[in-house]
């Protein structure tokens, strides 16, 4: 098959969306299959990687959030008929939603990927209240799914949006570099009361307001207010940035900038005794995800999809930092936490998710040719 995704919001500094697509794109390849990636440049326009060939398309800053959307449909409508798909792959229900209607004009099937929990972040990003937030994503997603021959969500909690409307939609979970994502050589062992060394706490997810991160900067001034020797580092980028700093001065919170190479990544997160990753609206948890690979129980929200990833490897807390501050502090004394946790990040690879992905690809284009 040629297939040809296409996505905005994706930047040097972007997490999940980023990764899934480089990672499915070099098994769809792996497995024989022609793959190219259209996003928002800047950069070379084309450029040939382990993934496929990614063209890059003038692109619209969106404000302060690192972000930005290709605009202009008749640029990523002259490369779709250049490279005549069989099926695209889109990822983005809004300003890209107008793609599952070409693919259908040109007997082309589409499939588009519910990254984000639509309902959640209007919620949490704009002014709208609730009702009407809901009832703007319901009308999203109604045309989405009209728009597309299949709709895919990494969980059962993003999946939500749409079986709540009645509209079927696939459950792919995302996967882990499990060569990368390794435990380290620390002893599985945590350090006690009393025991000279302060636990190393981890945040784990992007800083912006959909993911809550001031609740981990909350939980970690609870755990010294209950005399438990704890340290923070934040490993995330984001718009919250510099409120987050103001939040933690006078706190032992390390903020490291954004870390591109991965193996650096999965050694910051080894060296870690617990992780805390707090987005409610989470509609998988990469970061998570890649944490519990590294042998590092996680804290987690009860809302969201975040608890389906944790499973065993961590514990689902209310989002309040004395539930979290609990949590970590039981996690601290849990026995074979971290062989826990990993065995649990085992349980999600790259090559099951896209398999899937490719049956998918592979119905929509019999579809789509019938």
């Amino acid at each position: 098959m040629r297939i040809v995704r296409i996505a905005n919001f994706v930047s040097p500094t972007s997490g999940g969306i980023k990764t899934a697509l480089r990672e499915w794109g070099q098994v769809y390849r792996a497995r024989g299959h022609e793959v190219f990636l259209v996003i928002p440049g800047p950069g070379p326009a084309v450029v040939h990687q382990e993934q496929g060939t990614v063209h890059h398309l003038p692109a619209v800053p969106v404000g302060s959030t690192g972000y930005s959307l290709i605009l202009r449909r008749s640029a990523v409508t002259d490369v779709l008929e250049q490279l005549r798909p069989d099926t695209v792959e889109v990822s983005d229900r809004s300003t890209l939603r107008w793609t599952g209607r070409w693919a259908r004009r040109h007997g082309v099937g589409s499939i588009m990927i519910s990254h984000e929990h639509l309902t959640g972040i209007l919620e949490r990003r704009t002014p709208v209240p609730d009702r009407p937030a809901h009832a703007l994503a319901d009308a999203v997603n109604r045309r989405s799914a009209a728009s597309y021959d299949a709709i895919v969500c990494p969980s059962a909690f993003a999946a939500q949006e749409f079986t709540r409307l009645g509209v079927p939609a696939e459950v792919v979970p995302l996967g882990v570099d499990l060569a990368t994502f390794v435990p380290g050589d620390r002893p599985p062992t945590h350090p006690a009361p009393g025991s000279g060394r302060p636990a190393r706490v981890i945040h784990c997810g992007r800083l912006s307001p959909e993911k809550n991160p001031g609740l981990s900067i909350r939980t970690l001034q609870t755990l010294l207010d209950r005399g438990v020797a704890a340290e923070l580092t934040v490993l995330g980028t984001g718009p919250m940035r510099d409120a987050l700093m103001d939040l933690a001065e006078d706190l032992p919170v390390t903020f490291r900038p954004y870390i591109t190479d991965r193996r650096q990544l999965a050694s910051e997160m080894a060296a870690a005794d617990v992780a805390i990753a707090p987005g409610p609206v989470e509609t998988f948890g990469l970061a998570a995800l890649e944490a519990l690979a590294c042998g590092v129980p996680t804290v987690c929200p009860v809302e969201g999809a975040l608890g389906e990833v944790v499973g065993d490897g961590g514990l689902v807390a209310r989002s309040h930092p004395g539930a979290f501050a609990d949590g970590v502090v039981q996690l601290l004394r849990r026995p074979g936490a971290r062989t826990t946790a990993r065995r649990q990040a085992e349980r999600f690879t790259w090559e099951a998710s896209a398999e899937r992905m490719l049956s998918i690809h592979e119905r929509v284009r019999r579809s789509a040719a019938r």
